[in-house]
């Protein structure tokens, strides 16, 4: 069953923009105007009479001013030079680097590139009119398309979590909803607090609303710290903590305090569900990469995930003294390591070297799978030291009360300390998460690295003269 367009990258298309040598230039205008096609090739070095003109205005007025861009026509470099046009002369610089990268056959010259599927006949009626034509081209087996994830409001707030990360593949499930909700999740269980997360939310409304030049720049991702101040403030009701335990929220499950030990397993059952999750989405990235055989043998698709179910159902076993769901866990951890000794040792190779690293690689993915899964445990870990320093806080605050300048005090201390908490463990939370987020989950989800779009993209201006910087 074919996955719905909105779970992919947008589909793009290899394409050849050809010309005549005297269009070339007004082709590649409408393109930097367009904005949506990444030109390939080799970029020769900047030389010619608009980097001659550039470097004279440099030298003569100081660094670069102002953001590049192109004049529909072609403008009058020695006007632009004596008015100081620094954008005009670096924009022409560069459309004179990509052309001498066109590659040219007599009086035709052609640049190739990538563009989104969907664009390829309006640019095509496009550059109609100015003399170039454009051809779809069979795209090089070697060569993977750059990916460009679809610009979803909704998701927008949360891509930054898997950009810093990197890019995904071309043939790869968009990660953004699973990032998204399993980061709001696990920062929510390590910052549980009611008050500390509704005083997120409200920062997160003032990020949003802000007009400062500082805090405008990040406003679009005002999404992100409201969803995980509400998640931790559903925690904090889980945990009864409210500004700390002062009572003033139920505790609907428990507090963290009193039963860390049954915290922890939780911790560790929702990495086990969080793990599974991943290794589905690495499984199915594994299929669509490289076929069956890789989402069978690789170490984040079926190999690995029954590697991760056989110590689950074995552990169980041992704890509740049943022999025979024990054996069971065993022989599925044999399988699943005949799985991926068989793929290890397809990449290895034959021969002694061979073996020898895929007895270190099966080793390492064992071990690997069995501390990601016990890494999890770090969301109670955390959780119980945000719950211990609101203790620590409450139960200062609580020993100053009596007389006015001890209520002082006491609200003083409750302030401060609450403060302190909510910043210090607002930092921590998050770099956790992230943690949890690239080295457990994002280590099956991806399998190698792709390549970002990046379109030639410059501001074009219809009007040829020049302006003074």
């Amino acid at each position: 069953m074919p996955l719905p367009e909105a779970a992919l990258p947008v589909r793009m298309r290899r394409i050849a923009v050809i010309a005549p040598e005297e269009a070339l230039r007004g082709a590649l205008v409408a393109l930097a105007d367009d904005g949506g096609v990444e030109l390939s090739g080799e970029l020769p070095a900047l030389a010619g009479p608009q980097v001659d003109a550039l470097r004279r205005l440099e030298h003569r007025v100081g660094s670069e001013r102002g953001e590049p861009r192109l004049a529909r026509a072609v403008p009058d470099l020695a006007a632009a030079e004596q008015a100081g046009d620094w954008a005009t002369l670096a924009g022409e610089a560069e459309l004179a680097r990509r052309a001498g990268a066109a590659v040219r056959h007599g009086p035709v010259a052609a640049v190739v590139g990538w563009t989104n599927a969907s664009a390829v006949e309006p640019l095509r009626a496009r550059l109609a009119p100015l003399g170039a034509s454009l051809v779809e081209l069979e795209p090089p087996r070697w060569i993977d398309p750059p990916t460009l994830l679809r610009p979803l409001r909704v998701a927008s707030a949360f891509r930054p979590l898997v950009d810093i990360y990197g890019a995904a593949r071309y043939a790869d499930i968009d990660p953004t909803p699973f990032a998204a909700i399993t980061f709001v999740l696990m920062f929510g269980m390590m910052f549980g607090d009611v008050g500390h997360g509704l005083l997120l939310v409200l920062l997160a409304l003032v990020l949003r609303h802000s007009s400062r030049p500082v805090l405008a720049r990040y406003r679009s991702l005002w999404p992100l710290p409201a969803a995980a101040g509400i998640a931790a403030a559903v925690f904090g009701l889980l945990y009864g903590e409210a500004l700390g335990p002062t009572g003033l929220a139920p505790t609907l499950w428990m507090a963290p305090l009193d039963n860390p030990v049954r915290l922890l397993v939780v911790a560790i059952g929702i990495g086990a569900v969080l793990l599974t999750v991943s290794y589905a989405i690495g499984a199915l990235n594994r299929l669509r990469e490289d076929g069956p055989m890789a989402a069978l043998l690789a170490p984040s698709g079926v190999a690995g995930f029954l590697l991760l179910l056989a110590g689950g159902v074995a552990l169980g076993g041992w704890y509740d003294h049943l022999a025979a769901v024990m054996d069971g866990g065993l022989t599925l951890g044999v399988v699943a390591l005949a799985l991926l000794a068989t793929g290890f040792m397809r990449a290895a190779g034959r021969g002694g070297v061979a073996l020898a690293e895929t007895i270190v690689e099966v080793f390492d993915a064992t071990l690997r799978t069995a501390g990601n899964t016990v890494s999890f445990a770090r969301l109670a870990a955390f959780g119980l030291v945000h719950a211990a320093i609101g203790q620590a806080v409450v139960d200062g605050a609580s020993t100053l009360r009596g007389s006015p300048l001890g209520w002082l005090a006491a609200v003083l201390l409750f302030a401060v300390g609450n403060a302190i908490a909510f910043s210090l463990e607002a930092l921590v939370a998050g770099v956790q998460a992230l943690r949890l987020e690239y080295y457990e989950l994002f280590s099956r989800v991806f399998a190698g690295e792709g390549r970002p779009f990046r379109p030639w993209r410059f501001p074009v201006i219809d009007d040829q003269s020049v302006s003074p910087k």
